[in-house]
């Protein structure tokens, strides 16, 4: 009788079976960066109620989504490695309290890092010395948090870590320096064991420095003909370093330096190279230009007469071209239209010459002095012929004397020799 009672007062306080939840996920092993769905399942062991359901999804005891929802679903877009642990869900109606599943482990899986390369600005990996250089490390592919590490050689100096969810970090060194010129790589893992770049040469170049030119020997008398070496140096300057020489501001000629150091350039000197040389030095961070350099070229007395001589008619038939020539037609027209025509001695007899006069109360004839006329010149071997003519005048008298003796004498024509020989020695001979 006692066992009876105890199952009438139990049996309306049991009623039916409790139902039994169940939590499960699709995909059971979601990828980083994948969605996943969760999705809560009711298995009765009684019959099922009509009474309205309501379900809500946990993650380590915090609700997700909307809270409680009809839909035993939740759809999450997008899951990462943080959103591993443990997950269940819970179910209630009106009139009963609420029922809780399992718990279960859900594990996101990340995709490790791939394709790690190591970027360096300025492109090329040549950098200015005192500017900055970037080294940029990129991975294509990878999830979740990325630990980034750059190192310097080959021997791997570690410079700088750091992590961060993105597939590109960088690393700068503001001011680089001589020391700075290397090679670089870097690394990225994101937990599933790093990926290395390739080694990437970065080089830091200075500026050229003001070089010096040397022309020659220093103190050296160069002459037209001569060879001088032309010696640009800069001391310091990245290579390859390109020398120009310049003579005036006009350009000579070049030289490339591979290497470094100086360069040098060999002219044949003429009388025109005296001046002021210089030459200028570039390696393509901003060329530097050289003092200048005084040359002077000797050139011998003969030369420089002949030099100065024709620098003058250069200079006088350049200028003064135009007018020289007028004037020189000038003067040829004045003497052609003024000369007088040549007489011909075989065509026109010889000037008529005064009588000579002679008076006989004078003791002495005073005569004029006489007058040579030289009319024409010939020359035989080394004697000289010239005619001559004699003319002698008279002063009137004031009373006309008695003529004792009158006698008109045409003016003689008489050769005289004149010998080569010397000027001095002059033999008068009368030819007729």
């Amino acid at each position: 009788m006692l066992l009876g009672l105890v199952l009438l007062m139990c049996a309306p306080a049991c009623g039916p079976a409790r139902e039994v939840l169940l939590l499960t996920a699709q995909p059971s092993r979601p990828k980083e960066g994948s969605s996943m769905t969760l999705i809560c399942e009711t298995q009765a062991t009684s019959q099922k109620t009509d009474a309205q359901l309501e379900f809500c999804f946990f993650k380590d005891g915090r609700a997700l989504g909307q809270g409680w929802s009809s839909s035993p679903k939740l759809l999450l877009p997008t899951v990462w490695r943080e959103d591993s642990g443990s997950y269940w869900c819970e179910e209630k109606t009106t009139a009963l309290r609420a029922t809780r599943s399992p718990r279960i482990q859900i594990q996101v899986q990340g995709i490790p890092v791939w394709n790690v390369s190591l970027e360096v600005q300025p492109p090329g990996g040549q950098v200015q010395k005192g500017k900055k250089l970037v080294l940029i490390c990129l991975a294509t592919q990878g999830t979740g948090d990325i630990t980034f590490s750059w190192y310097k050689g080959t021997l791997g100096l570690n410079l700088e870590t750091k992590t961060q969810s993105s597939l590109a970090a960088k690393f700068e060194i503001l001011a680089v320096t001589d020391s700075d010129t290397e090679k670089y790589y870097c690394t990225a893992d994101n937990g599933y064991g790093p990926s290395i770049s390739e080694l990437v040469s970065v080089t830091v170049r200075s500026p050229v420095s003001r070089p010096v030119l040397t022309v020659g020997e220093p103190g050296a008398q160069v002459f037209p003909g001569d060879v001088v070496e032309l010696r640009c140096e800069a001391q310091s300057g990245s290579a390859p370093i390109l020398y120009r020489f310049y003579h005036e501001d006009v350009t000579l000629g070049s030289s490339s330096a591979p290497s470094g150091g100086g360069a040098s350039f060999n002219l044949s000197l003429t009388a025109e190279h005296s001046g002021n040389y210089s030459c200028e030095a570039d390696n393509g961070l901003g060329p530097q230009h050289s003092e200048a350099v005084p040359l002077t070229v000797t050139v011998p007395t003969e030369d420089r007469k002949e030099l100065l001589t024709s620098g003058i008619l250069e200079g006088l038939f350049g200028t003064l071209g135009p007018t020289i020539m007028a004037l020189l037609f000038c003067c040829w027209l004045k003497k052609r239209i003024g000369r007088r025509p040549a007489r011909d001695p075989s065509r026109s007899p010889p000037s008529p010459v005064p009588q000579v006069s002679n008076y006989v109360n004078s003791a002495a004839p005073l005569r004029e002095p006489s007058v040579y006329e030289n009319v024409n010149v010939v020359s035989s071997g080394n004697e000289v012929y010239s005619l001559v003519y004699h003319t002698q005048q008279e002063r009137p008298a004031a009373v006309e004397p008695r003529r004792t003796q009158s006698t008109d004498q045409d003016a003689a024509a008489i050769y005289f020799r004149l010998k080569k020989a010397s000027v001095t020695d002059v033999d008068y001979e009368d030819a007729m």
